[in-house]
């Protein structure tokens, strides 16, 4: 397993030698991108990627907890969680990249 994280910049260069848009305008598309993805989110909508996967919010009751170290209980606070479910294509294609 590699140590290496794909960023913004690293997918700003990707549609810059793919699409060939400038650096500046490749930047600005994923920026864009994303920023609709994250909007949508918020909002509570489903952003589904063909063959990718599907991000959804789910709203998570209150409910009571226990501190493992001590046992106290301890009043988690309801809240709102981001999910992300692969494909089958995507769980396919990271499960055929383990085979060696």
């Amino acid at each position: 397993m590699t140590d290496k994280t794909l960023t913004r910049m690293d997918l700003a260069d990707a549609v810059h030698s793919e699409v060939g848009l400038s650096r500046n305008d490749s930047a600005d598309l994923v920026e864009s991108v994303l920023g609709h993805v994250s909007d949508a989110l918020v909002e509570g909508q489903t952003v589904k990627i063909s063959s990718f996967g599907t991000f959804s919010v789910r709203e998570k009751a209150a409910r009571v907890g226990r501190n493992p170290k001590t046992g106290e209980e301890v009043p988690i606070h309801p809240r709102r969680v981001l999910t992300f479910r692969p494909s089958h294509l995507m769980k396919d294609r990271v499960a055929a990249g383990n085979k060696r």
